[in-house]
């Protein structure tokens, strides 16, 4: 974007904050890298506006718990929350956010990319603004690679990952063949497991809402999965989550890690990766014979609790934190590559970003996610790594507690479905659904 219009953008900004009272503004965001970022530019903000902000940054299990109940209650604690795909639909139908269908014209809320924009609206209108988006994909070690003698194909089977994980793990110098996610949370371990199971044609519930897991495709995919990490993953892989695994990987200890795309700017960052100039990317793998494949489509996004005094100034933030000058900033400032990826298609048509190494994997792998159609089977919701119910987080917070018990040692992989199965159906019992 030109600068002329930058300073456009900045001074719509600066004519609204002046007529409206300077406020302090309280946010509720995850503790992830990109989030870290933006209260360091914060002071941007408040130039431009007046307004001051509070974070309040939480793991992100803690801060989905938090929020839920901040905003099932009516509790005011926060003026801004992070939430994603899975939460605003719902809460936006509850009527506990604020639609954001006046944003100013320089905002340019149609350049948010199509997936990211029907994924945070209900019925068309749009209750949170995307501050990233993500699907994911393989991150590995191209010198690890070269020598073992592999070469990863743009879109890997799971079993060619367990292969390469077999040549590239090193005990005696403390390399894992692969890092995953195994830690409790629907949006954790949970998410990742149920884009797994989707590639090997599982299913979390049938048409008529029956729960699945007592299927074969479960059985399968958990028993993959737990083999490949006890004998290629690294210790204690049942309380590693995004932020563990990112910190392996970035410390050379991981020969590939499945993960969130938007991992790729800080795997490859040199202030921050011991192994930056040795990272490759390929498409998240699917099951031999299986055409799903186990990437999922998210967003981090900001969206305002309908209870808040100040929402003006939310929406002010709002539209500072997810504008393309935002990504100008930070570029101006960190380089193309640490930019918000996933958000924007301006972002995508940019010259410079079209030159970093993992930007066209990042949208190959948005594209090829499909909330509409996640699994083999044919299901009766939406969502590739939830199911876009209320209930939802509820249960499958559960499931894959029982799930960790088994990364853990715990319990067997049939003790871990038959618990699972029982769960998922008496609670949708409960609820109606059967």
């Amino acid at each position: 974007m030109k600068l002329s219009n930058a300073l456009r953008a900045a001074t719509a900004l600066t004519l609204v904050a002046g007529v409206s009272q300077a406020e302090t503004i309280t946010i509720a965001t995850v503790n992830n890298g990109d989030m870290i970022r933006m209260q360091g530019y914060t002071d941007d903000f408040t130039e431009k506006t007046g307004h001051e902000v509070e974070w309040v940054t939480l793991e992100e299990n803690v801060l989905r718990q938090r929020v839920t109940t901040d905003i099932s209650t009516n509790g005011g604690q926060f003026d801004i929350m992070t939430i994603g795909m899975y939460e605003t639909p719902i809460w936006g139908a509850n009527g506990w956010l604020v639609p954001l269908d006046d944003l100013s014209e320089e905002y340019d809320v149609d350049d948010i990319l199509p997936a990211m924009r029907g994924g945070l609206s209900n019925d068309g209108t749009l209750y949170a603004a995307p501050f990233y988006g993500e699907s994911s994909m393989v991150m590995y070690r191209t010198d690890l690679m070269e020598e073992a003698g592999l070469e990863m194909p743009e879109a890997p089977s799971w079993q060619f990952i367990r292969e390469a994980a077999a040549a590239m793990d090193d005990p005696e110098n403390d390399i894992n063949g692969i890092c995953l996610r195994g830690k409790a949370g629907w949006g954790e371990g949970g998410a990742f497991i149920t884009v797994t199971g989707n590639s090997f044609g599982a299913r979390w519930f049938d048409e008529n809402w029956n729960a699945q897991f007592d299927q074969p495709n479960w059985k399968e995919a958990l028993e993959f999965y737990v083999n490949l990490m006890n004998d290629y993953g690294p210790d204690g892989y049942a309380t590693n989550g995004f932020n563990e695994n990112l910190s392996l990987f970035q410390q050379g200890k991981c020969g590939m890690w499945i993960d969130a795309t938007v991992a790729a700017s800080f795997v490859t960052n040199p202030d921050d990766s011991t192994v930056a100039d040795s990272v490759g990317f390929a498409l998240a793998p699917n099951a031999e014979g299986v055409e799903k494949r186990s990437n999922w489509l998210w967003a981090w996004a900001l969206a305002i609790p309908a209870g808040t005094q100040k929402e003006d100034a939310a929406k002010e933030f709002i539209e500072w934190a997810t504008s393309k000058e935002y990504i100008e900033l930070v570029a101006e400032n960190e380089g193309w590559a640490n930019v918000p990826p996933g958000a924007r298609t301006s972002l995508y048509e940019t010259p410079e970003y079209q030159e970093v190494p993992f930007a066209q994997m990042t949208l190959d792998s948005i594209h090829a996610a499909d909330p509409t159609d996640p699994t083999v089977d044919p299901v009766p919701y939406v969502g590739i790594q939830f199911v876009a119910i209320p209930e939802f987080a509820g249960i499958a917070t559960e499931v894959s507690q029982e799930f960790s018990a088994v990364y853990a040692g715990q319990q067997s992989i049939d003790e871990a479905l038959e618990k699972a199965q029982a769960i998922t159906n008496e609670a949708m019992e409960a609820a109606g659904y059967r």
